[in-house]
């Protein structure tokens, strides 16, 4: 199955009747965008299928590549072109980036283990020709190793690289200079942070890497630079529209000869061309893009809706919008109806209410909803607050916890509870359990019965949580276990039908009017991505049963990022009690609390992450001239 995920577009640059030069005129170098990151994929590999084919050469064509989680799509979508003949790589020569040391070529982890598994082992590469990063070696070896490395990996013709969040090209970090070439690096404790998760914890994570230098990567003949997620969308801007800077490695690729960035919507979001499309050119002014750019024209000049003169308008690059039929004053006003129209507390309708202008129909009342949970806690993170609420007033609401989050729990936690079930009686098997964990070997799948384990704490904790709030777990409670989760590490396998057919199983059987999904856009191959990605495919398959004819998806966020206000259809508002309620389900989950297994770069809890964005998103509307709440959370409709 090939990812397909992104929200549909309303209004926006016409970009077709734009020149490329105006268009791109933010942009310093090349920038093609794809809709997914699956249609990115399948570009570059049109070009390195296209550059190899073309080779004429006596030695080998020499094809330097990167890895991570980055190039996934693009390895199985060369795999394939490979498997159905049209490309060979016995005439081609692979240099990788950068390796971890130190580190053996056997641990999954390793750059060299993954390059191998991910493409190497799936063509017809010939072993002479794969030059990987020796993470093995000596220190006293090694000087004189990335030297030899380095003058070969200078005939690379066609370079593959992606970019880490804080502009690094392979390990080059902030700082890095211009004229680095291949060595050995001091990896930052952020980078670490990032790689932590594959090595299972920080302190197994390498504190050094080798790594091509910026000037070995410069000397590429070509260089195509890719970017997929809305996590990268910040420094992507940067790189591409920002000054070139030590602290942003990758921002000299701006003096590249032939350089080509190419990324998808979500990793383009922050463009100028997306953030305020009308400074580059003529745009489509439907009504939910209007109301963007008049959001973001308050947020500019700093006043709410109506406070908006015809002088903003002008002066602030909207001029177009003020010929379309209305003054600035009447645009003023329907926007802020719009918008106010977006608030409701009544996320499954009001029952007996003129519904003309809410963004729920009254009718059926109660209704019957899905609320999908990537994890065993992303339900009353995410949108906590609506789902008490649709408990409360009365719907038969099911929620469906589609992976363990088996992984995502401390050994020290497992213990922590089998020495509970001890005092309590239930039996001794401590001791049996502290061996299992002794026996793990880092950066291998945890044990089966382990992760058993780890998955009961999980489902205990989920059905604390919907209970604190009146929902019943035993018969609205589902977790899916969703098989492409079940790997026992962090690197999970690919979405299959066996996925979708339990999702499948499950709508058929409740029939839901109302469907709740996380539509995070950050890690194509993240587990929440990929979820999405499940319930759109089961969503495929059922859509000319009957009861989709009154089903409506609805899309919330994770607890880190927030739908931008024009896009929104619709914003229940929370009370100061009702923020508590939703903190003390939050708290059921105890394994995720305090010390979060996969904390990334933000300390705090999840509830506070929570809390936080959902309070800043009140306090936007409050500025946008609405009603003052205590927090909202809100919701983009996808049909």
């Amino acid at each position: 199955m090939k990812s397909k995920y992104s929200l549909p577009k309303d209004g926006g640059l016409i970009a077709e009747s734009t020149p490329r030069d105006i268009l791109h005129r933010y942009e310093k170098m090349p920038t093609t965008v794809f809709e997914t990151e699956s249609e990115g994929a399948q570009c570059i590999a049109d070009r390195i299928v296209a550059a190899i084919n073309a080779h004429r050469g006596t030695e080998p064509f020499a094809l330097g590549l990167t890895t991570g989680r980055t190039p996934l799509g693009l390895y199985r979508e060369l795999a394939e072109r490979h498997a159905r003949g049209e490309v060979s790589f016995r005439n081609v020569a692979v240099y990788s980036l950068d390796e971890f040391y130190p580190i053996a070529s056997t641990e999954q982890q390793s750059r060299n283990y993954r390059i191998h598994e991910d493409l190497l082992n799936h063509v017809d590469i010939l072993p002479e020709n794969v030059h990987i990063l020796d993470g093995t070696l000596p220190k006293e070896q090694l000087a004189e190793y990335c030297d030899a490395y380095d003058k070969a990996a200078r005939k690379i013709d066609l370079m593959i690289i992606g970019i880490g969040e804080d502009g690094q090209i392979g390990f080059n970090e902030p700082g890095s200079y211009a004229k680095s070439r291949t060595r050995l690096v001091q990896l930052s404790h952020g980078s670490r942070k990032t790689q932590a998760g594959a090595f299972h914890s920080l302190e197994h994570t390498p504190k050094m890497a080798i790594t091509m230098g910026i000037d070995t990567v410069m000397h590429a003949r070509r260089i195509i630079l890719m970017a997929w997620g809305e996590n990268k969308a910040r420094i992507l801007r940067e790189v591409v529209e920002g000054e070139v800077s030590a602290q942003v490695p990758a921002s000299h690729l701006q003096a590249h000869a032939d350089i080509e960035v190419v990324t998808d919507e979500n990793a383009a979001q922050l463009f100028t061309r997306e953030v305020a499309p009308w400074l580059v050119g003529p745009c489509r002014w439907t009504p939910k893009f209007i109301r963007k750019a008049v959001v973001w024209l308050c947020g500019v000049v700093d006043k709410p809706i109506l406070k908006l003169t015809y002088k903003d308008y002008i002066e602030n690059s909207l001029g177009e919008l003020l010929e379309q039929g209305r003054t600035f004053d009447q645009i003023n006003i329907d926007v802020f109806n719009d918008l106010q129209h977006t608030i409701s507390g009544w996320p499954g309708g009001k029952p007996n209410a003129d519904d003309s202008t809410r963004p729920v129909p009254s009718s059926p009342f109660p209704k019957r909803v899905v609320v999908f949970s990537p994890h065993p806690d992303d339900d009353v993170i995410s949108m906590g607050g609506t789902f008490i609420r649709l408990v409360q007033q009365g719907h038969d609401v099911h929620v469906a916890y589609e992976t363990s989050g088996n992984v995502a729990v401390h050994d020290d936690v497992v213990l922590q509870h089998i020495d509970a079930a001890r005092e309590l009686g239930y039996g001794d098997r401590y001791a049996e359990v502290e061996r299992i964990i002794a026996e793990k070997k880092a950066g291998e799948p945890e044990p089966r019965a382990l992760l058993e384990l780890k998955g009961a704490i999980r489902r205990s904790e989920a059905r604390g949580a919907v209970r604190s709030f009146g929902l019943n777990p035993d018969t609205n409670a589902h977790f899916l276990n969703l098989p492409f989760y079940e790997t026992g590490g962090i690197k999970k396998g690919q979405l299959s039908d066996a996925d979708t057919e339990i999702i499948v199983k499950l709508l058929r059987e409740v029939k839901p009017h109302q469907i709740y999904a996380a539509g995070d856009l950050a890690d194509p191959h993240g587990t929440h991505r990929v979820c999405m990605e499940a319930v759109l495919e089961a969503l495929e398959v059922v859509k000319n049963d009957d009861w989709m004819k009154e089903c409506h998806l609805w899309l919330y966020r994770g607890a880190w990022m927030e739908w931008d206000l024009g896009m929104v259809d619709m914003a229940v508002p929370l009370s100061p009690d009702e923020l508590i309620k939703k903190r003390h389900a939050i708290y059921r989950h105890l394994s995720q609390k305090d010390i979060m297994p996969f904390p990334g770069d933000d300390p705090r809890e999840f509830w506070q992450r929570a809390e936080e964005r959902t309070q800043n998103t009140a306090r936007l509307y409050d500025k946008l001239g609405m009603a003052e709440y205590q927090a909202i959370e809100v919701f983009v409709r996808m049909f």
